[in-house]
């Protein structure tokens, strides 16, 4: 059962009408054919888009595979006994898979194959999938928007080989965001074989792209050095008197020590060479490649007028084996672009951190005091009044915790508000210029309980409220538990209105998107992830328990196992927090 907090310390927090309401939470949809719908961006104009992950049935290719060979046939030893395990019999075999269409109309033939291709994300023999998609939300009508996939020459639709990060919009709805190139199944004659062998190329490992308003013009935004196809990414975009202006990062060189690497390894001889450089670029830390913050500005037509990189907080040396990267995550309409950095750790010039930073007039701005045991974070969002919010990390409880923050860039103070514990790690993804930062907290203080809970925060204020907290106790009959939970708060604008992700319970669906049932023929239940609106509405805060009865009781999201083929999305606006 679900309980909610009516406390003296909650009701102080509520400073003005905005918080002095409750929210009323409306579903935005969800994407024909997907499981899960997220939120990453709102335009002040009501542009909305977003992700779906989770993709029903996702296309298999099993043409080229060998179903012989001892790693698919391990897996599926561990699968006929995880079966057994759940007192369950398995339903196909790897004959039924190869030569009776068993992956077309056996939803455990077809969840297998899916958990097989997604458990080999380096092994390029196999087919690449990715149930990530960019998404449009217009009045409950949820459309996809294509970033960089294409047809399929294998199988009918597109590939489905590549996440889509559709990270931000503007006034007039052009919007940006960035993906890989889709993959192409291509022949390969390793030196000294005799036998082709398939092997999953393409062409560029990530690329920021830009899309007008109705997705039909597309401009990408290339690297000036793309060798070996360079990287770049579109993080955030605003409208312009003259056109628009886009933020992100963009590959600027490979340190030399990185191009030996390529040039000793990757000739084309055992394994393609863009699959050679896109593993050693997986296997470092920080990539083979240069990368630095940078901005575009764009005309009315999408010409790219001009392109500034924003720089670094520090200064390389020439002794520096080190790939240096800044990335742009976020601006203003003042010009603040604010984002992270590599930056010298104070104690020793040879260890390099990833810090927030602003970039403003052609500087780099490293604003945490690392003398307090910072470590690590990143500036996700800045309003106009120049107040960013983010993140930063530090060792609370021997454990490396994420701290949200907010920063006023003209006094050069920088707040940790209080969070839901002291050892909760929390995040601020976006502030409105009235002051209001929403974002997201821990919950749960057992390390195996923790989740997500969405919070709002007045600048200002001593600590965050939990977004649960302003909403209904119950459903309309007035028994019924409400039916959602505020995982994320990632968008806040100006009416106060905050757009987000909760979770809710509904029917399980397999891989298929049927729906499924346990031995005895009941049907099974998960929790999904959907985007939501919380509109503020006149009314109190509902007193649903006694504050000794002060807990959280509400069920985490159970993501199936195929939401793995990417890093979670929960936890996003504009960025993955990596």
């Amino acid at each position: 059962m679900k309980y909610k907090l009516l406390a003296a310390s909650i009701l102080a927090t509520l400073s003005t009408s905005a918080l002095s309401a409750t929210y009323e939470l409306t579903e935005l949809g969800t994407l024909d054919g997907a499981k899960h719908s997220y939120v990453t961006d709102v335009s002040e104009s009501g542009h909305i888009i977003g992700t779906a992950n989770g993709l029903y049935n996702l296309p298999i290719d099993i043409s080229y595979i060998d179903f012989t060979e001892s790693v698919i046939e391990n897996a599926y030893d561990s699968e006929e006994y995880n079966f057994e395990l759940s007192d369950k019999e398995i339903t196909f075999t790897l004959d039924d898979i190869e030569n009776n269409d068993a992956v077309f109309n056996n939803a455990d033939a077809h969840s297998f194959m899916v958990s097989f291709l997604a458990g080999r994300p380096t092994d390029f023999e196999y087919q690449k999938l990715s149930a990530v998609v960019g998404i449009k939300f217009d009045d409950g009508i949820v459309t996809e928007q294509v970033l960089f996939d294409e047809e399929s020459v294998d199988y009918d639709g597109l590939t489905r080989s590549i996440s889509n990060f559709y990270n931000a919009v503007s006034e007039d709805g052009v919007s940006v965001g960035w993906s890989a190139a889709p993959y192409d199944k291509v022949s390969f004659t390793p030196d000294g074989e005799d036998e082709e062998e398939t092997w999953f190329t393409h062409d560029f490992i990530e690329r920021g792209i830009v899309i007008s308003e109705d997705g039909t013009q597309k401009v990408e935004l290339v690297p000036d050095f793309d060798d070996y196809g360079g990287t770049s990414r579109a993080n955030d975009i605003i409208k312009t008197n003259d056109g628009y202006t886009v933020v992100g990062y963009v590959s600027t060189g490979i340190p030399e020590d990185r191009l030996d690497n390529i040039e000793d390894n990757c000739d084309n001889e055992d394994e393609p060479t863009s699959t050679c450089v896109q593993l050693l670029n997986s296997s470092v830390t920080t990539g083979v490649f240069d990368e630095r913050a940078v901005k575009w500005e764009l005309d009315e037509a999408f010409n790219i007028t001009s392109t500034e990189i924003l720089g670094l907080a520090l200064t390389p040396e020439d002794d520096d084996d080190f790939a240096f990267t800044s990335t742009a995550l976020a601006l203003n309409n003042n010009g603040t672009i604010v984002g992270s950095s590599n930056a010298r750790y104070y104690k020793n010039d040879d260890t390099i951190l990833t810090m927030p930073v602003y970039f403003k007039n052609g500087d780099v701005f490293n604003f945490i005091d690392q003398e307090d045991d910072w470590l690590s974070g990143k500036a996700l969002a800045v309003n106009d009044n120049d107040i960013i919010v983010g993140y930063a990390s530090k060792r609370i409880e021997t454990t490396l915790r994420d701290q949200f923050f907010y920063h006023d860039i003209s006094t050069g103070n920088t707040v940790f508000p209080t969070g839901y514990f002291n050892s909760s790690s929390a995040y601020g993804n976006d502030i409105n210029n009235q002051g209001y930062a929403v974002g997201e907290g821990e919950v749960g203080t057992s390390e195996n309980s923790r989740r997500k809970e969405a919070f709002i925060y007045k600048i200002g204020d001593d600590k965050i409220t939990n977004l649960n907290d302003l909403l209904p106790c119950y459903e309309t009959d007035g028994e019924t538990d409400y039916a959602y939970t505020m995982a994320e708060a990632k968008v806040i604008n100006e009416d106060n209105e905050i757009f987000g992700v909760a979770t809710k319970t509904v029917e399980k669906r397999d891989t298929f998107g049927n729906v499924e049932t346990d031995l005895e023929g009941n049907i099974e239940y998960e929790s999904v992830a959907v985007a939501v609106k919380l509109t503020p509405i006149d009314g109190e805060v509902e007193d649903c328990a006694a504050i000794e009865e002060e807990l959280y009781e509400r069920s985490s999201a159970s993501f199936p196992w195929y939401t793995l083929l990417l890093l979670p999305l929960v936890g996003l606006r504009r960025v993955f927090r990596f």
